[in-house]
């Protein structure tokens, strides 16, 4: 008998899947729709000051380096969580490590379709070429992978913080700079993006292994599965990140609104505190939904359920987010990218999610696992 010729077991029914790590998918792409709605805009100071402001400030606060974190802890802990699916139902090692490996080939392989076709952002590609590293650390000692991800962290969030000191110690605004418009030549766009697909991608790696690691350790726990259990862990962990995150993320957020500023080496710790404190912020999140499931799971109501399919269904509703964005931004959409600040763009972020909740709760209610998700699975848990 070979081994490693054994067909992988099947994907798990989401009738057994624990509340937590969905509701914290689920509201994981609200924070994705805040990050990813403002790079859309020409100009960040259009429309009301005051409402930028607070905006941005709110954008400092508790999404900017917080929404990826919290995508690669909750990444990390669904491949632990896949893992142990997986062998309990007869898969041995080498059998779940190609399967996790194919899946991760195939996200790259949609996160690259992503890019060409719609935005040039893209997470699917990042996680799926984690995957396919780091898949051997699923039997890594904890200590190891503790190490490894706090090593990791420094490089990181050093080079977050440099692209975010550089525009400001020009005088320049971050929002301009990072600017994603678009315009109405669709084939030079495409390839622009593809072009700069490959260094993204491997900077997007470095920035999301820490999280990613952290996530397999506490998947180890079962600290989202099992919140009740672990809830004064998970309430220390939440009130010491979110404590230690808004302290950090604080001066940043001035120094964006104008409020503050300062100069050489101030503006440089700001600029190196808020991504450093927020990684710890977007961990924070996933544990504070934690909590949150443990009063869900007693009582639930409409809003509970439908932001728990969201998140059973995260990977095509956050292309659906790409579908949206560039629908209203671009110029051969709505074109509002020239008319929209960063308040209203955060607007189109919160009334994205609220239609992604909408069509996650009718694709549930019809038994519809949600396109990509079921095509991810046709190709990762193909049989000889």
């Amino acid at each position: 008998m070979t081994t490693s010729t054994q067909a992988p077991p099947g994907p798990l029914d989401t009738a057994a899947r624990a509340l937590a790590p969905d509701l914290a998918r689920g509201g994981m792409l609200l924070a994705i729709a805040f990050a990813h709605a403002p790079l859309f805009v020409v100009a960040a100071g259009q429309g009301n000051a005051l409402a930028n402001d607070i905006a941005i400030f709110f954008q400092s606060l508790f999404v900017n380096n917080h929404a990826r974190p919290m995508f690669a802890f909750l990444f990390g802990y669904a491949l632990v969580q896949l893992l142990d699916r997986q062998t309990a139902r007869g898969g041995d090692w080498p059998t779940v490590r190609k399967l996790l490996r194919r899946r991760g080939w195939w996200l790259m392989a949609f996160g690259f379709a992503h890019v060409a076709l719609l935005v040039p952002i893209d997470i699917l590609a990042v996680y799926g070429l984690s995957a396919v590293l780091l898949v051997g650390m699923l039997r890594f000692r904890d200590s190891a992978l503790l190490w490894t991800a706090g090593l990791t962290m420094v490089p990181s969030t050093v080079l977050i913080g440099l692209v975010t000191w550089y525009p400001l110690s020009q005088g320049q605004s971050v929002y301009d700079m990072i600017s994603l418009a678009g315009t109405t030549d669709l084939v030079q766009m495409a390839m622009e993006r593809v072009q700069a697909w490959p260094p993204g991608l491997i900077v997007g790696v470095t920035m999301v292994v820490p999280g990613v690691l952290l996530g397999m350790w506490a998947a180890r726990r079962r600290m989202l599965d099992e919140p009740t259990r672990h809830r004064t862990l998970l309430v220390r962990i939440t009130v010491s990140t979110t404590v230690v995150s808004l302290a950090g993320s604080a001066p940043l957020g001035l120094v964006l609104t104008g409020a503050w500023k300062p100069d050489g080496a101030a503006l440089l710790a700001a600029s190196l505190a808020q991504p450093i404190t927020g990684y710890l912020g977007g961990i924070g999140m996933a544990t504070g939904m934690a909590l949150i499931a443990i009063v869900a799971e007693r009582r639930r109501n409409r809003l509970t359920v439908a932001v728990e399919a969201l998140g059973q269904r995260s990977m095509s509703l956050y292309l659906f987010q790409s579908i949206v964005f560039v629908a209203v931004f671009y110029p051969f959409g709505l074109g509002l990218q020239d008319d929209l600040g960063i308040a209203g763009a955060t607007g189109v972020a919160v009334a994205t999610w609220l239609l992604s909740l909408v069509i996650a709760d009718l694709m549930r209610r019809a038994g519809h696992r949600g396109p990509a998700e079921i095509l991810l699975r046709r190709l990762a848990y193909r049989r000889r």
